[in-house]
């Protein structure tokens, strides 16, 4: 059986550390841009799946057209989730953007970034966009899903937890 040895690279240096995990971007991928390609998480941390999130209210209805502002609040619901497990934005290790125009997806790119930076500041997880012919809610053109890792100590607080919560099994 061959040894499988992988370096922590980045591209301000062979070893960066984001929030709770560290970041792999072996020099033989190309180097990437606004995401990384592997983060490890620690061992011991709690791992929290937050489903797909779209800007749709408290209604469920989306009620703007525009995919920036789509994306901030779908982007700003899946961090409400991560805040009410505990966890803050670096805790986020992976994301999928799924979206239903990826040109619109590249000619909002400037805006999305300032978005980005405003909400994850320089974090960048593990992620893959996705282009879907549509998505449940009714004018939805982006919907987020995560996996975020925790720090093991500490918990949400009953007032931050969900009535009637099922036990992951």
């Amino acid at each position: 059986m061959a040894a499988v040895f992988l370096r922590h690279y980045t591209s301000s240096g062979p070893v960066n550390r984001m929030g709770a995990c560290e970041v792999f971007n072996p020099p033989e991928l190309p180097e990437p841009r606004g995401w990384n390609h592997g983060l490890l998480a620690p061992a011991g941390g709690r791992v929290l799946f937050v489903a797909g999130q779209t800007a749709g209210g408290p209604d469920g209805r989306v009620e703007s057209g525009d995919f920036a502002a789509q994306f901030a609040l779908a982007l700003d619901r899946v961090l409400a989730v991560v805040r009410a497990a505990g966890g803050e934005p670096a805790h986020i290790g992976r994301m999928t953007v799924f979206v239903t125009d990826l040109p619109a997806y590249r000619e909002a790119r400037a805006e999305l970034g300032a978005v980005w930076r405003a909400r994850m500041e320089r974090h960048f997880p593990a992620m893959a966009l996705v282009e879907v012919s549509g998505l449940v809610e009714p004018g939805a053109l982006v919907e987020i899903e995560a996996t975020a890792v925790l720090p093991a100590h500490g918990s949400a607080t009953d007032s931050q937890k969900t009535q009637g919560a099922l036990p992951c099994r």
